[in-house]
């Protein structure tokens, strides 16, 4: 990537996204975002080959939160100041292509997730996190309120209680607890995260990728909708699943009483 913040490693269907700014504690600046964009531009590309991806962290952090010195907000405390601003044209955009990705996304938090770096690290659809990281909902702190999402996910994935807590009170959250918390999937020790992730990326990466797209798209969207409209998306989800390659794939295999062969078309 041009600006060296972000290292983009695609290795067959797998794709490595490491947030490269270690002497920083990979805290987000506006290069890095631009660099993330552009990552995500090469990841969609028809040609990429990517079934899944892992985003995770340079060094001893996964992501410090924002990079306060990095162009992120001009003029702290001033009446002209606008520090959604930068939420709006720079993260929200991100945020939104992480969630509408066509396949898996997988994070491997292997050190402090703070802040927004917190808020990235739950975006995926499986979070694995090394035995000595942590989660801060780092705001109060600075006199600012949670962002990147945090206020959405957060409830719905440790309670309202839980989720007030964290962010009023700005305690670490040690991975362990986060695990027994229900908020991440599952904790490995230190030197054996990454190793971990690789090995359940390429599982999922060798599955039926359209359909687990239309997986990752039906668990977005059942906090918004009815159960009437869930069971219409479903619906209308199975029909293109049920037009995929891999169907057909899957179905034989059954039949055959033999492993799937999934080509993710």
């Amino acid at each position: 990537m041009k600006n060296g913040k972000v290292k983009l490693d695609i290795d067959g269907p797998v794709a490595v996204l490491t947030l490269n700014d270690p002497s920083a504690l990979n805290s987000v600046s506006v290069p890095m975002l631009e660099d993330i964009q552009a990552a995500l531009d090469a990841l969609e590309a028809r040609d990429s080959g990517v079934r899944c991806m892992i985003l995770t962290g340079e060094g001893r952090g996964f992501c410090a939160g924002a990079n306060l010195g990095g162009g992120i907000s001009k003029e702290p405390g001033s009446k002209d100041s606008d520090a959604g601003d930068v939420l709006e044209r720079f993260y929200h955009p991100i945020l939104k292509r992480l969630r509408d990705l066509p396949f898996p996304m997988i994070t491997a938090v292997n050190g402090v997730a703070a802040g927004v770096g917190m808020s990235f690290a739950l975006m995926g659809d499986m979070i694995l996190a090394a035995k000595s990281s942590y989660f801060l909902q780092a705001f109060r702190r600075i006199g600012l309120v949670p962002d990147g999402g945090s206020t959405y996910l957060l409830p719905r994935l440790v309670g309202l209680a839980r989720a007030k807590e964290l962010s009023l009170m700005a305690d670490k959250l040690p991975a362990p607890t986060a695990l027994e918390w229900g908020l991440i999937n599952r904790v490995y020790e230190d030197d054996a995260l990454m190793g971990e992730a690789r090995k359940l990326a390429t599982e999922l990466a060798n599955g039926p990728t359209v359909a687990l797209g239309l997986i990752r798209k039906l668990y977005w969207n059942s906090p918004l909708n009815t159960y009437d409209d869930q069971l219409d998306l479903e619906r209308n989800s199975q029909r293109i699943a049920g037009r995929t390659e891999d169907f057909g794939e899957g179905v034989k295999a059954f039949f055959e009483k033999r492993p799937a062969q999934f080509k993710g078309k």
